[in-house]
């Protein structure tokens, strides 16, 4: 059974920083693209970043510069650093999957940015 688990959400404030975490099992870590999506209140969720196998990242303009997504094999997880953080980035933070057998999600961990 495939369980994605975040972590590491709360209240910051604006220009602070915050590292999600999101402890991974029951996928096959080395050969799954693993990333970041986010879903603000009243609007669609939207990818943050993804890393591939080889550990090839790219990110949404938005976050571009200011946050990273880094993961650990030895642990099967991924994580989220984000810096210089705005009132925009309040949101639900999912962690994703996809390796062979499909995409899977996590059950999200909300990020609210306010002074």
């Amino acid at each position: 059974q495939v369980q994605l688990v975040e972590s590491g959400g709360g209240l910051v404030q604006p220009g602070r920083s915050l590292t999600l975490s999101c402890a991974t099992s029951g996928i096959i870590f080395q050969r799954a693209v693993l990333g970041w999506y986010r879903q603000a209140p009243g609007q669609e969720r939207e990818w943050v970043a993804l890393i591939s196998t080889s550990s090839t990242t790219n990110y949404a303009d938005s976050v571009q510069g200011r946050f990273t997504i880094a993961r650990d094999g030895a642990t099967n997880t991924v994580y989220l650093r984000m810096n210089s953080l705005r009132p925009e980035d309040t949101a639900v933070y999912y962690c994703y999957a996809r390796d062979f057998r499909g995409p899977n999600w996590g059950q999200g961990t909300q990020v609210t940015v306010s002074s």
